[in-house]
């Protein structure tokens, strides 16, 4: 069922011109959207859940890359150390909550408890009980302080995340990304599946609602992601003050730029390659 679903969906594939350029457009409204929150002190806090490999990393890559990282920030927090195992849970994710005109979005969040510790045992039973009762309660208390949080959760078909793992697996620039803990997700997809949906049931919540990202067309996911992201901000066009060039360089005749034996330059790689090629 899943891989024919899949299959049906690869055929109704957005052309690349298109995808670019709405992708383009909606950057367009991204920067739009930063200015507005550097403008009014808004603080927005995104969450990215979902399977290992459904292209939660590759959206927020889209998502920051015309913006300023002074302002949209990506939150990956490593396993917890030990001293933070004893902390209040919510406790390390609290010190990366947005300032007034910041942007956080967070590349796995406290929803950890609620998948990989949960299926992997790295939890006990109790505290993963209470974690399905608290988060609501937490969720709430950064609403009631005026965050804007978002929660998405980006879903791929058990065939679709394998093949993405075995294209990992033969490429030099992306082997990083597949470790021993995502291949448990591929043989614990039911727990993980059952894990996910008790989750959903406790903390989708009218005030924070879970939104289902498919993922299995990965440019098809950004552009229904960041759409979607974009709609529910009601933000507007923040006025910038005018910039005026001129025509040439000022020069004032009291500057001399010193010889430039005596600086040194890295080496000119692109020429070797050039000459190379001749």
């Amino acid at each position: 069922m899943g891989s024919k679903k899949a299959d049906k969906s690869k055929k109704n594939k957005i052309p690349n011109k298109v995808y670019e350029a709405e992708l383009f457009r909606l950057q367009t409204e991204l920067v739009s959207l930063q200015e507005w929150v550097k403008s009014t002190g808004a603080r927005i806090v995104v969450i990215f859940e979902g399977r290992d490999a459904a292209g939660k990393g590759g959206t927020i890559k889209r998502i920051t890359e015309y913006l300023s990282p002074r302002i949209c920030r990506v939150a990956a927090l490593p396993a917890p150390t030990d001293r933070e195992k004893g902390q209040w849970y919510y406790q390390r994710y609290v010190a990366h909550l947005p300032a007034p005109g910041e942007i956080v979005l967070l590349d796995r969040s406290w929803y950890n408890r609620a998948g990989v510790e949960k299926v992997m045992g790295f939890c006990t039973p109790e505290e993963h009980t209470r974690f399905l009762r608290q988060t609501p309660i937490f969720e709430q208390m950064l609403i009631d302080d005026g965050i804007l949080l978002r929660k998405y959760w980006f879903s791929v078909s058990d065939d679709e995340q394998l093949r993405r793992f075995r294209a990992r697996m033969n490429d030099p620039v992306r082997q990083w990304k597949l470790s021993p803990m995502d291949l448990e997700s591929v043989y614990r997809w039911e727990d993980y599946s059952r894990a996910k949906d008790e989750m959903m049931v406790h903390t989708d919540t009218a005030m924070s609602p879970w939104m289902v990202v498919e993922s299995d067309i990965k440019k098809h996911a950004r552009l229904n992601m960041i759409s979607h992201l974009l709609s529910t901000i009601n933000y507007t066009d923040v006025a910038r003050p005018t910039v005026t060039l001129p025509k040439h360089p000022i020069e004032t005749g009291n500057y001399h730029r010193p010889p430039r034996s005596l600086s040194k330059y890295v080496p000119d790689h692109v020429g070797a390659l050039l000459g190379g090629d001749h």
